[in-house]
Formats: structure tokens, sequence, C-alpha cells
């Protein structure tokens, strides 16, 4: 959803030289109408297992650092 807001952000909202809301609406209602006649579903490359290999190592990254504050305040 981010990236769709940023996209309308750039596209639509920007520069916001609006002489009224009815402007505003008519312009966001045009992009509507020419994304839905171009957009392509996304094609996600990250898949379950790519997530867990993350989350893996994710986890011995925080496990690997839990002792690190604890040695730096001994020095």
């Amino acid at each position: 959803m981010e990236i769709h807001f940023s996209v309308v952000q750039r596209k639509v909202v920007s520069p916001d030289d609006f002489a009224d809301l009815t402007e505003v609406a008519d312009r966001l209602r045009a992009f509507e109408d020419r994304y839905n006649a171009t957009a392509q579903p996304l094609q996600w490359k990250f898949t379950t297992s790519d997530l867990d290999d993350l989350l893996a190592r994710l986890d011995r990254h925080a496990t690997d650092h839990q002792e690190e504050p604890s040695v730096a305040l001994a020095a």
C-alpha cells in the first residue's frame, strides 16, 4: 500500500495546485482509470523459503549479539 500511495503522491497530488476538491477527485479518478487499464499483477520473487531463511538469519544474528552489551560494559 505504501508504494501505491507514494505513486499517487508523485503522479497525482504533486504539485498541489488544485482549485477545489472536485479537481482533486477528478484527477484521482483519472489516475485510477489509467492505472486499472494498464496494471499488472506483481510477480513476487520473495518466497516463503526466502522468508524462513531470513528469519533464521535474524535469529542467529540476535543470538550472536545478545552478549555484546555486557562485554562492552566490562571493557
